[in-house]
């Protein structure tokens, strides 16, 4: 047995009528609580009896969620997301979301008259491009989520990287892509304070040179070096794919849990290949600094988050050490 799957194996197994719930739920997108109605009583209290062993491992523990991609495109997806994250909390689950919001960006660069451009994968960020990433996502993206999460019932605060010297980065001059930093440090004194007060904190992914430049951050990487420095107990990335995948265009392949040592194989035989690469190295990474478990899962898929804590067989891939 690998040691990812000792880390499913420790929670009892058979936890499918929670699966097949919330999955049946999730396929009525109209109306959720509508397709709960096909469930009895007796149904909907066995969710929860079922999920009670992974509540109380996971009461009071943190878990960062880089929150991205189509699921905040789409109002009703994003509306799920944010209820589950609302009832981690509420179940004494300590998250923190971590966001970007390129495709947010790129419609106000557009609406300013100013070409989107990108270099190997990063977006080109000039002095008015920057001002543009930290207006949409210190300001409008962000708000929006802190508004959503507390209309659901949270509370919740918005932050950017900027905010007491959350992220501090050095700008990547050497790619000439302008204002684009590497994460150099993380100061997690003001999240431990929220955290630690029942607030959900929500952390776009602009950091500080240290010297009042803003720059633009990668948040799946902010998400990780957040999630190490807080020596969180889990790392979600949402992406808009199932997982790892041996054939990158048959999600049967999915790998449901993956080591470090498989996830450097799969690297060497070409099989995580192109934009998975940084995505898994931000996971190593993380886990190599502490984290206990990190996971990719599909945003587009709605409670997925729930389905990947709250079940046995999860819906993403999970990686360990």
């Amino acid at each position: 047995m690998t040691s990812a799957q000792s880390v499913r194996a420790a929670l009892p197994p058979q936890r499918r009528p929670l699966a097949v719930v919330a999955a049946a739920a999730a396929a009525e997108p109209a109306s959720p609580a509508k397709a709960l109605e096909r469930f009895s009583a007796f149904d909907r209290v066995s969710v929860l009896s079922e999920a009670l062993p992974y509540l109380q491992r996971f009461r009071g523990k943190t878990i960062v969620i880089k929150y991205g991609g189509a699921a905040m495109k789409d109002e009703s997806l994003k509306a799920r997301v944010v209820s589950d994250l609302v009832l981690l909390s509420c179940v004494g689950i300590n998250p923190v979301m971590v966001h970007g919001g390129g495709p947010e960006i790129n419609t106000w660069l557009n609406k300013l008259g100013i070409e989107a451009q990108f270099k190997n994968g990063l977006r080109v960020t000039d002095a008015a491009t920057m001002d543009v990433v930290e207006m949409v996502l210190g300001g409008r993206v962000n708000k929006s989520l802190v508004s959503l999460i507390q209309q659901a019932g949270g509370a919740a605060v918005g932050l950017c990287g900027k905010d007491s010297d959350i992220i501090r980065a050095r700008q990547m001059v050497e790619k000439d892509i302008g204002f684009v930093g590497e994460v150099t440090k993380v100061d997690t004194g003001l999240l431990k304070t929220l955290v630690s007060d029942g607030y959900i904190p929500v952390v776009a992914s602009v950091a500080s040179d240290g010297k009042g430049q803003g720059l633009n951050v990668n948040a799946d990487t902010a998400a990780g070096e957040i999630a190490a420095s807080l020596k969180a107990e889990k790392l979600i990335l949402m992406t808009d794919v199932p997982g790892v995948l041996r054939n990158k265009d048959d999600p049967a392949t999915k790998f449901p849990q993956l080591t470090i040592r498989a996830c450097k194989e799969l690297v060497d035989e070409g099989v995580i290949a192109g934009g998975m690469i940084p995505k898994v190295d931000c996971c190593v990474r993380s886990l190599s600094q502490g984290v206990r478990a990190t996971h990719i899962i599909d945003g587009r898929q709605p409670h997925s988050l729930l389905m990947e804590l709250l079940t046995d067989e999860g819906v993403g891939t999970m990686i360990t050490g």
